[in-house]
């Protein structure tokens, strides 16, 4: 009997940051990649290391992160999505799986991400049912303040200023197809951004600085300098990890314009 050769499978993820320590494997504590090679080791019976678009950090959650994993050529896509979906822990869910080339890599493949970002402006974004899932910082902002930074980092910028961590090999620069703030029901608002690629921690101090520039303790003036790379000035300190969320990974450029112009948002 021939035995099916290995298939790398593509998923897409949802999952609560709440109760990890980000993505990455690390020892001694839970992270997304750990649950999920745990997952596939014991439907697979045998160690399998699993590949993200991208590291969300501690405490980020995720609508759209893309992995992939080679697994034994009989795990159909969907059959492997719904075995992983019974046994993985209730903060992590598998929403698709796909077949792709074996070549095919989630991260040096990927042509764009977008972020969410979730501040709650409201006293109900307080309640235990949202404060896990935005900044509940329940003070009004300016929404034209918000607006006018954030129009300010569509194109190609360094934001150096904006990471915690640099990637000498790669720089420092990134294009932003999408920077825009919307109503958040009636919680709040929300950052919307895409860009090619991110910096460590970039969408949160980019969160923190514009929020300090709606609440009129600093500046519009202090986001183009600090694009610009003004010595003087340091960013906001950087907004809380739960607001945050990893919403999508495009694999090409016709598919980001098409679901950027859909203008969708998180649900619910």
């Amino acid at each position: 009997m021939r035995i099916p050769p290995d298939q790398r499978i593509k998923l897409t993820l949802h999952y609560d940051g709440a109760g990890f320590y980000g993505w990455q494997v690390q020892p001694g504590v839970r992270t997304v990649q750990g649950v999920l090679e745990a997952a596939l080791e014991r439907l697979t019976g045998r160690a399998t290391t699993v590949l993200a678009a991208g590291r969300t950090d501690r405490g980020v959650h995720a609508t759209g992160q893309v992995a992939a994993a080679t697994v034994p050529g009989k795990w159909t896509a969907e059959r492997l999505r719904r075995a992983l979906n019974a046994i993985l822990p209730e903060d992590v869910w598998v929403a698709a799986a796909e077949p792709v080339p074996e070549s095919f890599h989630p991260r040096y493949d990927a042509v764009a991400r977008a972020y969410t970002y979730r501040v709650g402006t409201a006293e109900s974004a307080r309640s235990p049912f949202l404060r896990r899932w935005c900044w509940p910082l329940a003070r009004p902002l300016d929404m034209a303040a918000l607006e006018a930074a954030a129009a300010l980092l569509c194109g190609e910028h360094s934001f150096q200023a904006f990471a915690k961590a640099g990637q000498p090999e790669r720089g420092d620069r990134c294009t932003v197809y999408r920077a825009r703030w919307s109503p958040w029901r009636d919680h709040g608002v929300a950052l919307h951004i895409t860009a090619n690629r991110f910096l460590h921690h970039m969408v949160r101090y980019l969160v923190g600085t514009m929020v300090d520039i709606a609440r009129g303790v600093r500046p519009l003036e202090h986001m183009a300098a600090l694009l610009g790379g003004e010595p003087s000035l340091e960013t906001s300190p950087p907004a809380p990890a739960e607001g945050l969320f990893l919403t999508r990974v495009y694999y090409s450029a016709d598919a980001m314009r098409r679901e950027e112009a859909l203008d969708e948002d998180l649900p619910g």
